[in-house]
C-alpha cells in the first residue's frame, strides 16, 4: 500500500485495528503479532498507521531495526537493534543495561554465552518497559540474517520480556527459511494480509486518481493483474504506467481507460518489478533479457512445450535460449502451463512490462522454426489444417517465411478453424490478406470468405479492416488477375464466368464493409475530392474514386445522417453516381443478413414523413407492413439507434450487433429509457473512450455524447453538460442533439439564444429531412414558453406539434400533440392517455414529464406530484427540475413531498463514526482509529449532522443509543448495537 501521501489504508481496516490493539497491549496483556503478506500488499502501510494510531492514543512505540548493523548476525545484531531503540527513551540505567547485554556479542563463546545475551537483553527490555511503558515494531523480518532471525525467535519463546508488545511484518517464510520460520512458531497471533476485494480496488484507485472510476477500468486493471489484482502495489503500479503513457481519460467527472486492455502493464523500473513478481531470488540481467523475449514470443502465437521438443537440432541460438528460459520462469510459477501444454503468463500486466524491456533477442525465427517443423514435415496445406493455432506463429514469424508457404498455411488454418475458433480464423485471413497480391486469383475468395465469417459473427471491426485489401483489390482489373489471354471459347466462357463469380463476391464484401462501418459509427465514404465519395478503409489510407462506382456503399451511406452518424448527404439522387458492375441476378450466396436496397431505403425512411415511409413499405413484402415493426423502427429512429432499427427491419436475419458501437450505444438508450441514468452515463463514457482507444477502428456515436449531456443537465452539472456538447460537431443536425443543446441553453440561463437556437435547429433538420424526433424539441420549448409564460408561444408550438404529427403520424409525436393540448387547452384525458402510452412504452423521463402536466393542469395533483418527486429522485433529477416542481407546487397550493434518497442510510463507515462519537472519542482520537486527519474528521461529522439533522456531538451520541436513528430507517438492517 502506498503511503507516500498520508492516505487512508484502503480495505486494511480489520488488520489495522488489530495490530493497533497489539501495541497497545502493554503489560501484562502484551502480546507477540507477526503480519505476513506478499510484495506490495501494504504490510508497512498498515504497521505505519497502526504506529500513528497507537501513538495518538499515548502509547510509545520503537522501531527496532537490525537488518544492516555492522555486528555479527545473530544476539549481537539484534542488541545493537534494541540498544539504538532504547536510546530514545532517554534512560541512562536502560542503555547501560542493554550495554551490558551487547559486549558478550563481541566475544568469541560459546553456544551458552548467546542465550546468556538473550537472558540479559530480555532482562534489560522487561526494566525498561517497568519504567516507560513501549511496544516494538520491526519490518520485513524475511531479510534479516537467519541468525539474527533465530536468535530473535528464540528471545520471543524462552527469554520474553515482560510486558513488551511486538508486532513484526514480513513475506510469508518458507520451510527453508530456517530463521524466518522459527518467528511464525513464535508469535502469539499470526495475521496474514488478504488480497484487496475488488471493490476495496476500486476504493484505491479512487483514492489515487482523485475522481470516480468508470468500471470498466477497474475490470481492465483486475484482468490485468491476474492473481496481483488484490496487490495495492501492483494496482497502483499499473496506474502509474497508465498515467505516464497518458492512458487515462477523464470523462463527465470519471477516469477512463483509452488504450486497449492487453496494453496495461507493470511499471518497468526493474527493482519494483523484481521484487514484486518474483517471489524467490531476483533474476539477473540476462535472465530478465531471456524472460522479455519469452513475452515477445507468447505475445502473437501460443507456445507449447511440444512445439519446442518438435524443433529441429541446431536450431538458431535465440530460440533455444527461449525454450531454456521456459523451465525457471514455470518453477517461479511466472509461466503458467495448461493441460494441453500450453505456456501464458499468470499476470498479463507482467508480460506487458516485459515486453516494453529492451531485449536483444529476436523470436520471430522461434515462430518460424515452429512453423516448418511441421510444414515441412507434412507439407503446408496439411500443416494448416491440422494445426490451426500454426496461423498466429506465420503471422509472428513475419518475413521470415516466405509468402508463398505462409498463404498456404494461413488459409488452409482459417478454413478449419472457422467454426471451432472463428476470432483466430478471422486473424488468420487478415494475415493472409496481407500477403496475397490484389492481383492474385485468390483474393475475392479469400476476401468474401473473410468477411462472409466476421457478419455471421458480428465482427465488425474484423469486417471493417478488409477495408485496404478490398480497395487494392478494386484497383486491380480482371485481367490482372487471370495473369494470360483467353485461348478460346470455352476459355473464355470460364474467363467471364470467373469475373462474374469476383464482381458478385466484391461486391457482397463492399456491402458487408459498408454495414461494419456503419455499425462502428463511421461513414462508408468520405468526400475525398470534388468528383465524388471516396472510400473510407478505415485504416487512414488515402481515399480513392473507387468506391464510387459501387453503388451499394452509397446505399448504407444514407444512413449516416439519419441515425446520427455523420451529416446527411445533400447531393441529389442520382448526381455523381456511375456504376460499373451491372445490377447483380438472384441471390447473392451469403447476403442474407445483409439489407437488401429496399431495406435500407425503409431504414433511410424511418426519420423523415408518413409519405415517404409507406413508399418504402410498399416495395418489401406484405409481412414486412406491421404496425408493430414501423413504431419499434420510429423509435430507434428518434433515438438514433441504428442497432435496434436493423434488428426490427431484418428480424431473425439480423446477425446482431456484436461488441460493436452501435450495440454499446443500444444499451445506452435502453438504459436512459428504463430510468437507469448512471448506467447510461457510463455507457456514454465507455463509447467515447473506447473511440480513442489505440488500436481500435472505432468512431464516436455522436448522439451518445449528446444524451450523456442531456443526463448531465437534467441533473443540474451543466459542466459536464457543456464538455459533452463541445465534442458534437455542429454540422451534426440531429434533432436529438438539438434537444440537449435546447436544454443546456436554457438552465444555462440564456433563454433566448435556446428558444432561437432551437427554431434554427429544427428548420436544418427539415432540410435534411429528419423529422423523428423533432416532436421532442417542439415540445421542450412549449414547456419551456410555459415556465417563461409565453403563452402565444404555446399555442404556435402546439399548432406546429399537431401539423408535424400530420406528417410524421408516429407513436411519439401523437404523445407530445396530446401533452401539448393539455398543457395549453388543459384537455386532461388526453394528457392520461399519453401517460399510459408512455409507459407502456417504456420511456421513465417522458413519463415524469407527463406528470408534471398533470400537476399543471390540476388532475389529482397531490398524487401526480408525489409521483413525479420520486421518479425526480430516482432519476438524480438536480436543483433545476427540483425548483420547477417546487413552483407548480406553490402555483398550485400544494406541498411538495419531502424524500430522502435511499442512498442517504449511513454506511458502514458513518456508522464506525457514529460508535466512536457516541464512546465520547475526541476529533483527534477518531482521527487516529480511522487513520485519517482531524481536518477529515470534521468535514465528515458535518456531513452526518446534515444528514441525520442533529445539531451536535450530544445529539448524534443520543440518536444512536435510544434507537432514533434506526428507526428513521437511516441505519441498514442488521447492524449490531441498534434497536427498533
Amino acid at each position: 500500500m502506498d503511503v507516500r501521501d498520508g492516505g487512508p489504508v484502503i480495505g486494511r481496516e480489520s488488520e489495522l485495528r488489530e495490530v493497533t490493539r497489539t501495541l497497545l497491549s502493554t503489560g501484562d496483556p502484551a502480546r507477540v503479532l507477526l503480519l505476513v503478506g506478499a510484495a506490495g500488499t501494504g504490510k508497512t502501510a498498515v504497521l505505519e498507521h497502526a504506529r500513528r494510531a497507537a501513538v495518538e492514543e499515548g502509547a510509545r512505540v520503537l522501531r527496532l531495526r537490525c537488518h544492516d548493523g555492522g555486528s555479527t548476525p545473530g544476539a549481537a545484531a539484534l542488541a545493537d537493534g534494541v540498544h539504538s531503540a532504547l536510546a530514545k527513551l532517554h534512560g541512562r540505567r536502560t542503555t547501560v543495561r542493554v550495554s551490558g547485554a551487547r559486549r558478550p556479542g563481541r566475544q568469541r563463546v560459546v553456544s551458552y554465552g548467546e542465550l546468556s545475551q538473550l537472558s540479559a537483553l530480555s532482562e534489560a527490555l522487561t526494566e525498561a518497559a517497568r519504567d516507560s511503558p513501549f511496544a516494538l515494531l520491526l519490518d520485513d523480518v524475511d531479510r534479516l540474517p537467519s541468525a539474527t532471525a533465530s536468535a530473535l525467535g528464540l528471545l520471543i519463546r524462552v527469554f520474553r520480556p515482560a510486558g513488551v508488545p511486538m508486532v513484526m511484518a514480513g513475506r510469508p517464510a518458507h520451510p527453508r527459511d530456517g530463521g524466518a520460520s522459527q518467528l511464525t512458531s513464535a508469535a502469539d497471533r499470526l495475521l496474514e494480509l488478504p488480497p484487496l476485494r475488488p471493490a476495496d480496488v476500486e476504493a484505491l484507485m479512487v483514492h489515487v486518481l482523485g475522481r470516480p472510476v468508470e468500471p470498466a477500468l477497474v475490470t481492465a486493471v483486475l484482468h490485468a493483474l491476474g492473481p496481483m489484482a488484490g496487490t495495492p502495489e501492483a494496482v497502483l503500479s499499473v496506474l502509474d504506467s497508465m498515467d505516464g503513457r497518458g492512458g487515462l481519460l477523464e470523462l463527465g467527472g470519471h477516469v477512463c481507460l483509452t488504450e486497449p486492455e492487453q496494453a496495461l502493464r507493470l511499471t518497468t523500473d526493474l527493482a519494483q518489478l523484481r521484487r514484486l513478481c518474483w517471489p524467490g531470488e531476483p533474476p539477473d540481467t540476462a535472465d530478465l533479457d531471456a524472460a522479455a523475449a519469452v513475452a515477445r514470443a507468447l505475445e502473437h502465437a501460443e507456445i507449447r512445450f511440444d512445439d519446442l521438443h518438435r524443433l529441429k537440432p541446431g536450431g538458431p541460438r535465440r530460440a533455444g535460449l527461449v525454450d531454456r528460459a521456459l523451465t525457471p520462469l514455470v518453477g517461479d510459477g511466472i509461466l503458467t502451463v495448461d493441460e494441453d501444454g500450453r505456456a501464458s503468463f499468470a499476470v498479463p500486466a507482467l508480460a506487458a512490462a516485459l515486453r516494453a524491456l529492451p531485449t536483444h533477442h529476436e523470436v520471430s525465427s522461434l515462430h518460424a522454426l515452429i512453423t516448418r517443423s511441421l510444414s515441412d514435415r507434412l507439407g503446408a496445406e496439411t500443416a494448416g489444417g491440422g494445426h490451426p493455432r500454426l496461423a498466429d506463429h506465420v503471422t509472428a514469424a513475419g518475413a521470415e517465411l516466405d509468402d508463398a508457404l505462409a498463404v498456404d498455411v494461413l488459409l488452409a488454418a482459417a478454413r478449419t478453424d472457422a467454426r471451432s475458433d472463428w476470432p483466430r480464423s478471422v486473424r488468420a485471413y487478415s494475415s493472409a490478406l496481407g500477403r496475397l497480391a490484389p492481383y492474385d486469383r485468390r483474393t475475392p475468395g479469400v476476401l468474401y470468405e473473410s468477411a462472409e465469417l466476421s457478419l455471421r459473427h458480428a465482427d465488425h471491426p474484423g469486417a471493417l479492416a478488409l477495408g485496404e485489401p478490398l480497395l487494392a483489390c478494386l484497383d486491380a482489373s480482371p485481367a490482372e488477375r487471370d495473369g494470360s489471354e483467353p485461348q478460346d471459347g470455352d476459355r473464355d466462357l470460364d474467363l467471364d464466368r470467373d469475373q462474374d463469380q469476383d464482381r458478385n463476391r466484391l461486391v457482397y464484401v463492399t456491402e458487408v464493409w459498408a454495414l461494419a462501418s456503419l455499425h462502428e459509427h463511421r461513414l462508408p465514404y468520405t468526400d475525398a475530392d470534388a468528383d465524388g465519395p471516396g472510400f473510407d478503409s478505415g485504416s487512414g489510407s488515402p481515399n480513392t474514386s473507387v468506391a464510387e462506382h459501387l453503388a451499394a456503399v452509397e446505399g448504407f451511406a444514407a444512413l449516416a445522417g439519419p441515425y446520427g452518424i455523420g451529416r446527411v448527404a445533400d447531393r441529389p439522387a442520382g448526381e455523381g453516381r456511375r456504376t460499373t458492375f451491372p445490377p447483380v441476378v438472384g441471390r447473392r450466396p451469403g447476403s442474407g443478413p445483409l439489407p437488401s436496397p429496399a431495406e435500407l431505403r425503409l431504414l433511410a425512411a424511418a426519420a423523415g414523413g408518413r409519405a415517404e415511409l409507406l413508399a418504402a413499405l410498399g416495395t418489401l413484402p406484405s409481412e414486412a407492413d406491421s404496425a408493430r415493426t414501423v413504431d419499434r423502427l420510429r423509435h430507434a429512429a428518434t433515438h438514433a439507434d441504428l442497432a435496434d432499427a436493423l434488428a426490427a427491419v431484418l428480424g431473425d436475419r439480423y446477425t446482431g450487433a456484436g461488441d460493436s458501437t452501435a450495440t454499446r450505444y443500444h444499451a445506452m438508450v435502453r438504459s436512459y429509457l428504463e430510468g437507469d441514468w448512471d448506467q447510461a452515463l457510463s455507457a456514454a463514457r465507455r463509447i467515447e473512450a473506447r473511440s480513442r482507444t489505440r488500436g481500435t477502428e472505432a468512431a464516436t456515436a455522436q448522439c451518445a455524447r449528446a444524451l450523456a449531456a442531456e443526463i448531465h443537465c437534467a441533473r443540474g452539472e451543466l459542466g459536464h453538460a457543456r464538455a459533452w456538447l463541445e465534442l458534437v460537431p455542429d454540422s451534426v443536425a440531429h434533432p436529438l442533439v438539438a434537444w440537449a443543446r435546447m436544454s443546456l441553453r436554457y438552465w444555462s440561463g440564456r433563454t433566448a439564444q435556446a428558444l432561437e437556437g432551437a427554431r434554427e435547429d429544427v428548420r436544418r433538420a427539415r432540410g435534411s429531412g429528419l423529422l423523428s424526433g423533432i416532436e421532442k424539441v417542439l415540445l421542450r420549448y412549449l414547456s419551456y414558453a410555459l415556465l417563461e409564460g409565453m403563452p402565444q408561444v404555446m399555442r404556435r408550438t402546439l399548432g406546429e406539434l399537431e401539423a408535424l404529427h400530420e406528417e410524421v403520424g408516429s407513436a411519439m409525436t401523437r404523445e407530445t400533440v396530446l401533452l401539448g393540448r393539455g398543457l395549453v387547452h388543459g384537455e386532461v384525458d388526453g394528457a392520461l392517455a399519453a401517460l399510459r402510452s408512455v409507459e407502456q412504452r417504456g420511456d421513465v423521463y417522458m413519463g415524469l414529464l407527463c406528470r408534471l402536466c398533470l400537476v399543471e393542469i390540476g388532475d389529482d395533483s397531490d398524487r401526480r406530484l408525489a409521483e413525479a418527486s420520486y421518479l425526480a429522485q430516482s432519476l438524480g433529477i438536480g436543483r433545476a427540475t427540483r425548483t420547477t416542481l417546487g413552483h407548480m407546487a406553490r402555483r398550485r397550493s400544494l406541498v411538495l413531498p419531502r424524500l430522502r434518497p435511499a442512498r442517504d442510510r449511513l454506511s458502514e463507515a458513518d456508522i464506525r463514526l457514529t460508535v466512536l462519537v457516541s464512546d465520547g472519542a475526541t476529533n483527534r482520537q477518531i482521527a487516529a482509529r480511522l487513520a485519517s486527519s482531524e481536518k477529515t474528521v470534521e468535514r465528515r461529522l458535518t456531513q452526518l449532522f446534515q444528514r441525520t439533522g442533529c445539531r451536535s456531538r450530544a445529539e448524534l451520541a443520543a440518536a444512536w443509543l435510544d434507537g432514533s436513528l434506526a428507526d428513521r430507517g437511516l441505519v441498514p438492517d442488521g447492524v449490531p448495537g441498534t434497536s427498533r
